[in-house]
């Protein structure tokens, strides 16, 4: 099957398509790149716009994170008790967490298919391009990890990338068949475990031992999530970079279930691309259509299952609660974040409502760049360095600095791409990958 003119990546700003009219670049070897990055106007207008609404879901998750210690996510009596507070996490939990880095994650295996279509119709070598782009995201996400906050994705991104160079020629079965099995590999690891400690539990003497082991485990989290409010509402610069090596050592286990995630999706989003689901959609209406229909409820009703689940149990204790908490989400999830992004691609059939959209592709446009502003902006809100308002504003008031935010980016980032053809991140993505300074300002394209 054939594919779109319109190549699409995960943070990128403009795509990258083979060189017609345009001068060859050349790497640093003096051989020509065979990609350049795309015009504006030949972007896909619903690839943008599911970014930019993903980038809004994603700051409202992580806002839990920037504002409050990560081991208080752990403990299983609630770090904001009041009801507002309480009923924001809980609608966090159900609507958005872990719905929105799914989409991110398939819109770059989507994207990494039209570059390589790109690549192998102009005769040039795809690896080698792919390679270096993944090579600057690394430093970009190890640097935002170190420096500003420990939530990073982009190195996830980076590193889980280099799995799509061994699908790239595989057939779409194939890959249907391994998204399938890694996204299906920590469910069956997860439960094999949970049903060990669940066998134990029936076991007196090993039972009274693992309940030891989890209340001191409990204890542990306090006293970290109190150093963590020290350090970061108070401390030095140094105090803060050491609390961040701790947090990601804490977040080091989440990884292990986030990583098979982002590779299914990647997968996923390969095959999207083969599949022209998003370049096409009137080809595609009643996928897009069941994707909707039954995404939305089922995935509501599944993270309704699961965000109660959250709340009844700790994140920290393998337990049955905890496991069929998992297990909806792992159903629910992708069920819901696609459901969000087949309704957006519905909607932009209809003039109207692409109108009252079209501001959110400015900002999935500038996605790295906004990702990275986000955190800055609420670092310099929360920690020392700042305001210094680290666990001193709850979900509730949380959520309308995410609001508040978001709000801002959308007229910030329509009014850099009526100046400028990229983002500064993507601007600086792009010169680093193709070694050369890449045109900026709108005029000099």
């Amino acid at each position: 099957m054939g594919f779109s003119q319109r190549p699409l990546g995960s943070f990128d700003v403009e795509h990258d398509q083979p060189a017609q009219s345009a001068p060859s670049l050349t790497d640093a070897a003096g051989e020509p790149v065979s990609m350049i990055p795309v015009a504006p106007g030949e972007r896909i207008l619903a690839v943008d716009v599911i970014r930019g609404f993903a980038l809004f879901g994603i700051l409202l998750v992580n806002m839990a994170f920037f504002s409050a210690p990560f081991d208080a996510i752990l403990m299983n009596t609630p770090w904001w008790p009041a009801l507002p507070d309480r009923i924001v996490t809980f609608a966090v939990h159900a609507l958005a967490e872990g719905k929105f880095y799914i989409l991110f994650s398939l819109l770059f295996g989507l994207g990494m298919a039209i570059q390589m279509e790109r690549a192998a119709a102009r005769g040039r070598s795809f690896a080698g391009y792919y390679v270096r782009r993944l090579l600057v995201l690394l430093p970009i996400g190890l640097a935002h990890a170190l420096l500003l906050w420990y939530g990073d994705i982009l190195t996830a991104y980076a590193v889980t990338g280099f799995l799509l160079l061994a699908f790239r020629r595989r057939r779409d079965r194939t890959i249907l068949i391994w998204t399938a099995v890694i996204y299906v590999l920590p469910i069956v690891i997860l439960g094999l475990l949970t049903g060990l400690l669940e066998v134990a539990r029936h076991i007196p003497d090993a039972a009274a031992k693992m309940q030891q082991q989890f209340a001191a485990q409990q204890e542990i989290f306090r006293q970290r999530a109190a150093e963590a409010v020290e350090n970061y509402a108070h401390g030095s610069w140094g105090a803060m970079f050491q609390q961040r090596l701790n947090d990601l050592g804490s977040v080091a286990l989440g990884y292990l279930y986030i990583a098979p995630m982002v590779a299914t999706m990647f997968l996923l989003g390969l095959y999207v691309g083969r599949r022209r689901i998003l370049h096409e959609p009137e080809a595609h209406l009643p996928l897009l259509r069941r994707l909707a229909y039954w995404g939305l409820p089922l995935g509501l009703l599944c993270n309704l299952g699961y965000a109660g689940g959250i709340a009844a149990t700790s994140r920290a204790e393998p337990t049955m609660i905890f496991y069929l908490a998992f297990v909806l989400q792992c159903i629910g999830a992708p069920a819901l974040g696609f459901g969000y992004a087949a309704v957006l691609v519905l909607l932009l059939r209809h003039e109207r409502w692409r109108q009252r959209l079209l501001p959110l592709a400015a900002v999935g446009r500038m996605a790295l760049t906004n990702y990275l502003l986000q955190t800055l902006i609420c670092t310099s809100i929360f920690y020392s360095f700042g305001l210094g308002l680290f666990n001193r504003i709850g979900p509730a008031y949380g959520l309308l600095l995410a609001l508040t935010i978001y709000a801002a980016q959308v007229p910030l980032s329509t009014w850099w791409l009526g100046r400028f053809r990229f983002g500064p991140m993507e601007w600086l993505w792009r010169t680093l990958t193709y070694g050369k300074p890449q045109p900026m300002r709108l005029r000099s394209s």
